[in-house]
């Protein structure tokens, strides 16, 4: 299964993205920093952003990347564990 790191700039402020968090968790992701998760899955980073797409605004940023190595440091969960 590919590794995904998913991250986003959410513009509106005070905003409430819960759906987002929510779909996120039901992928399987985790959150490792702030506004960065990961992920495990048969997915294609184009599947990704255009399923997450439609939980943000359309002034918000969204980056889905397949990775095959990363370092980390201070990360909110072990990314080998995912």
């Amino acid at each position: 299964m590919a590794l995904f790191f998913i991250s986003y700039d959410l513009m509106t402020p005070g905003k409430d993205y819960q759906r987002l968090y929510d779909k996120l968790a039901a992928l399987g992701g985790q959150r490792v920093l702030l506004s960065l998760w990961a992920l495990r899955g048969n997915y294609t980073a184009t599947g990704l952003r255009d399923t997450l797409k439609s939980f943000i605004d359309s002034n918000d940023r969204l980056l889905v990347d397949e990775s095959n190595t990363w370092a980390s440091f201070g990360a909110l969960v072990d990314i080998n564990k995912i």
